[in-house]
């Protein structure tokens, strides 16, 4: 009886859990936490910290490789369309169904303001460089600054799988906390003036318009950086479905079902990249600084180009718009609205903000299209 209770022991995941792994679960735990109690990005990062937690439970096997006796785990198998980059855009096929693009349309100046919020990629990018990083692993840390989970996940799977699992927390993390990063920043590089702009409101985008536009930007896009097409190209078709009003119903399941389904795949498999090796290493803390320092240098750079186009246009471009450049849609957008009502109640920047949110979008797949042409 003591042999068999012996054997069981020794056959079950007790006898097998290193501190390492005791960590992450303590960590996947706290993910975990910080998703359901506090709301911080629920529907990417409860997936993400149960696929750490399941990763780390020793002998479970999920993401073991196929061998000659053993079929392979589930999640293995469910990781091949993270690491064939599948899952991102797909995101970006439902995104671009969510996503209205009547604003820049209206506004195309906004454009600028979602291209200048991208210079925090690059900031960080050669920041990544100089703190010893390899130029993949520089590119993927610097994607963190664009807020774009999906385009994150993208790039880091082509160019530094290794680092997907701690990128993708830190970029879902910060996108979490855009209403406490981005605020103070927007504060510091305004007047009081300037944020009480009131905008005028903007004209009404045809139908006509709202079609050709999908078509023309993959067009252009594909044209001008063509490994940009997989992301850029998914977010227009998705528009052009919303847009056309012929399908729905399609629609609608890329809004909803398709969308949360997706999700739910995409996190756990990142989660399941997990594990103590890479969470318990400097360059993890490398990671998280360099990912805040490039969202708030992206930001920043939105913000004084608004404060340019303030000026260039006498007062007519309220400069916290620009904040909205990062591509955090549509959670930076509403933090414009709501620090624009504290200057002046009557001003309503929601609109204005998601023209340069939406070109955000536009804005980091095309940032990234650049880095993986360089360094792919």
């Amino acid at each position: 009886m003591i042999q068999a209770l012996t054997d069981l022991i020794r056959m079950s995941g007790l006898a097998h859990l290193t501190y390492k792994e005791i960590i992450m679960i303590i960590i996947a735990c706290i993910f975990l936490y910080l998703a359901i109690k506090k709301g911080y990005e629920p529907y990417l990062l409860l997936p993400i910290a149960f696929g750490i937690l399941l990763v780390n439970l020793p002998l479970a096997g999920l993401m073991a490789p196929p061998t000659e006796s053993e079929p392979g785990g589930l999640i293995y198998y469910l990781y091949q369309g993270t690491n064939l980059g599948i899952y991102p855009p797909l995101i970006f096929l439902c995104l671009g169904a969510a996503t209205d693009f009547g604003p820049l349309i209206a506004n195309p100046k906004t454009l600028l303001l979602g291209g200048a919020a991208q210079f925090g990629i690059f900031a960080a990018f050669f920041g990544a460089l100089a703190l010893g990083m390899t130029p993949q692993e520089a590119a993927s840390v610097g994607i963190i600054g664009g807020a774009d989970g999906p385009t994150a996940i993208y790039l880091t799977t082509k160019l530094a799988n290794h680092l997907l699992s701690v990128i993708a927390l830190a970029a879902y993390s910060y996108m979490a906390l855009v209403p406490l990063i981005q605020p103070p920043i927007m504060r510091l590089l305004t007047t009081e003036k300037e944020r009480q702009t009131v905008m005028k409101q903007m004209r009404v985008v045809s139908k006509n318009e709202r079609i050709l536009f999908p078509i023309i930007t993959t067009i252009f896009v594909s044209l001008v950086v063509p490994s940009a097409t997989a992301l850029v190209g998914m977010l227009m078709l998705g528009n052009l479905i919303r847009e056309s009003g012929q399908v729905p119903k399609l629609t609608e399941t890329l809004q909803n079902a398709m969308m949360y389904t997706i999700t739910v795949i995409l996190g756990v498999t990142v989660g399941a990249k997990a594990n103590g090796e890479l969470f318990l290493s400097l360059i993890t803390i490398k990671i998280i600084i360099l990912g805040l320092f490039a969202f708030a240098v992206g930001t920043a750079a939105g913000v004084l180009m608004g404060k340019l186009m303030y000026k260039l246009t006498n007062g007519k471009v309220n400069p916290l718009i620009g904040a909205a450049g990062v591509s955090a849609v549509p959670m930076a957008a509403r933090v414009v609205q709501k620090e624009g009502i504290k200057y002046n109640p009557s001003n309503y920047l929601l609109m204005h903000a998601m023209g340069p949110n939406v070109a955000g979008v536009i804005g980091s797949a095309v940032a990234a299209g650049v880095l993986l042409a360089f360094f792919g």
